[in-house]
């Protein structure tokens, strides 16, 4: 994909902001002008002050200012200098002001939007399909969520702001001096730009690849941070910390020095152009007096032009530095883009939803499925009836697909071809959540929070809204409730990162009580017991027993004796249904 303009992206950012961030950056827009003319006219209130300093009978003479003289009961052109004085003093106290409200707001503005941004990306991730998922590193959303999200707010939000601020006030100090002398106004203006302009043309290719670096890099960072940490036993006991510190290093550094270039980049005209500045001025003020031997007609002039030079330069910088900004960010402003165009479903924001019954039978009929146009199919042709209530076990080598006929079961995956059916509705986009509801999944690695037992097993539901006696129930139902009652804070005991203070057994115990809490109809263990010893793996399945018998049950293992208590079992070989009986039939199927 082609990289697009500045313009383009920024043009892709506002559609994304809410109408709120819409009104309130108009309403920046309002203050930056109201900014802009305060500091006009506090740069014009000097020339009047500065003339009177020089020669007070020109202005007191002036017809102009007649009537601000007779207002004020001025009787002589000394007693100018005092409201002169007062009103410059003013105008400068005002500017200041409201450029810190300006300040204020604009800082307000860009770290609200940059809220909105992470939440929309965090928002519009979790609500993508499982397939999405599967195909992308999570190391590219993290990244997308905390580092290109504060990347916008301080690399494009926050300068375009400056920027167009900076223009607004730009333009009224240049009219302001041009009124006063309008052809050293011009060449001053004129030639800084061109310098400006110059290091802009030179140096954005460097940007723009520094800009690849910074989003690449720092996707790898996070990558390596992830990596390390969550294998942190085999690295322990492999001894294998250099590689990973080594792979860490390098993406950082790389990072850094992108991060450092940029920074070079945007600072470095300032020091150079500072020096031209006060060269510029120099040559303009021998302009202006072979204009006039005058020295009273001198003063005034230089003086505002040396004033305005110190608020155009400093405004010129903040613009060059600005775009440069915008530009080394442009990579990164992308990919944030692109996680914020991800859809989200049609069920999003939607109060109850489409309702579906299950009363009578889960179908599968000529499914066929794979991931992709060029992978090979895993299913082809498959069908299966599960009926409401029964316990049914699937068992097959590893990579039969067991698990995902189980993705699709629970319609994290759609079929290729064929159909899902629940009873007669056949499960698509529309009332794919209505068939979730059903359904609890308890995988064999438990994702459990760093929180409380109580919070593990009301999953997903805030603390407020808990039904105590509910994970009571559940846990005395998955047989893990005396275990519970045994800790000195019971319920509201903290179990640690993934559960790390309980043992695997307890894990899968939690997990059950998590699917029962749920009240759903349909639980899956999807190979929830293989990496338990067979004594816990006996009394987890025995905990099944006590399951209500309107529950419908799905067990995926490898080992065959897991499935005892299924009511039938279906073994799976390369993609199909091969042999489906009782344990029994299976068992003497195998034998022979």
């Amino acid at each position: 994909m082609p990289t697009q303009s500045n313009l383009s992206l920024v043009k892709r950012l506002w559609h994304h902001l809410s109408t709120e961030r819409r009104l309130q950056f108009c309403l920046l827009m309002g203050l930056m002008i109201l900014v802009s003319i305060s500091e006009m006219l506090s740069v014009g209130a000097l020339f009047p002050f500065l003339q009177t300093l020089s020669n007070p009978d020109v202005v007191f003479n002036y017809p102009n200012a007649q009537y601000f003289i007779k207002t004020l009961g001025i009787n002589s052109a000394e007693e100018l200098l005092l409201p002169l004085l007062i009103i410059f003093g003013l105008m400068i106290i005002i500017t200041a002001i409201l450029k810190l409200l300006l300040l204020w707001a604009s800082s307000r503005f860009s770290f609200s939007t940059g809220s909105d941004i992470s939440a929309s990306i965090y928002r519009r991730t979790l609500y993508q399909p499982y397939s999405v998922h599967v195909n992308r590193n999570s190391s590219e959303v993290i990244n997308g969520i905390v580092t290109k999200a504060n990347g916008v707010i301080y690399g494009v939000l926050g300068p375009i702001l400056s920027l167009i601020s900076s223009s607004f006030i730009l333009i009224a100090v240049l009219a302001i001096l041009i009124s006063i002398d309008f052809m050293v106004s011009i060449s001053v203006f004129f030639g800084f730009g061109v310098l400006y302009w110059v290091v802009i043309w030179l140096t954005r290719f460097k940007k723009i690849n520094n800009s690849k670096l910074i989003a690449c890099e720092s996707t790898q960072v996070i990558k390596s941070l992830q990596e390390g940490l969550g294998g942190i036993r085999d690295i322990l006991v492999d001894g294998s910390q250099s590689t990973y510190c080594d792979i860490y290093k390098s993406a950082d550094y790389s990072l850094r020095r992108a991060e450092s270039s940029n920074h070079f980049i945007i600072h470095f005209p300032r020091y150079g152009l500072d020096a031209l500045g006060m060269l510029f001025i120099s040559i303009a003020a021998y302009l202006v007096f072979k204009q006039s031997a005058d020295i009273s007609k001198v003063i005034p002039v230089l003086g505002v032009m040396a004033l305005g030079a110190q608020r155009m330069l400093p405004l010129m910088q903040v613009v060059y530095s600005s775009w440069s900004s915008v530009q080394g960010c442009r990579i990164s402003l992308s990919d944030t883009l692109n996680l914020l165009d991800q859809p989200l479903p049609h069920y999003y924001n939607q109060g109850g939803g489409i309702s579906l019954n299950f009363s009578n039978k889960i179908t599968l009929k000529a499914v066929s499925f794979r991931y992709n146009d060029n992978a090979p199919f895993i299913f082809k042709e498959l069908n299966l009836e599960i009926l409401k209530g029964s316990c049914i076990g699937f068992i097959g080598k590893t990579g039969s697909g067991k698990s995902t006929l189980i993705d699709i079961i629970m319609s994290l995956l759609a079929p290729t071809q064929g159909v899902l059916m629940v009873d007669s509705q056949i499960i698509t986009a529309e009332n794919q959540r209505a068939w979730q509801s059903h359904i609890a999944h308890v995988p064999q690695a438990i994702f459990l929070t760093d929180s409380t037992i109580e919070e593990n097993i009301a999953f997903g539901q805030p603390k407020n809204k808990i039904n105590r006696q509910r994970v009571i129930q559940a846990a005395m139902d998955a047989k893990i409730s005396d275990f519970i009652e045994t800790l000195p804070s019971k319920y509201e005991t903290v179990i640690g990162e993934r559960g790390v203070r309980l043992s695997g057994g307890q894990r899968q115990r939690l997990g059950i009580a998590r699917a029962l809490y749920k009240k759903a109809d349909v639980i899956i263990f999807d190979e929830a017991t293989s990496a338990l010893d067979s004594i816990t793996e006996a009394d987890v399945i025995d905990s099944l027993d006590d399951l209500s018998k309107n529950n419908t049950i799905l067990i995926v293992a490898h080992r065959l004796t897991t499935l005892k208590k299924c009511s039938q079992i279906v073994e799976i070989v390369d993609g199909r249904v091969k042999r489906i009986g009782s344990y029994e039939e299976i068992v003497l199927n195998k034998s022979t």
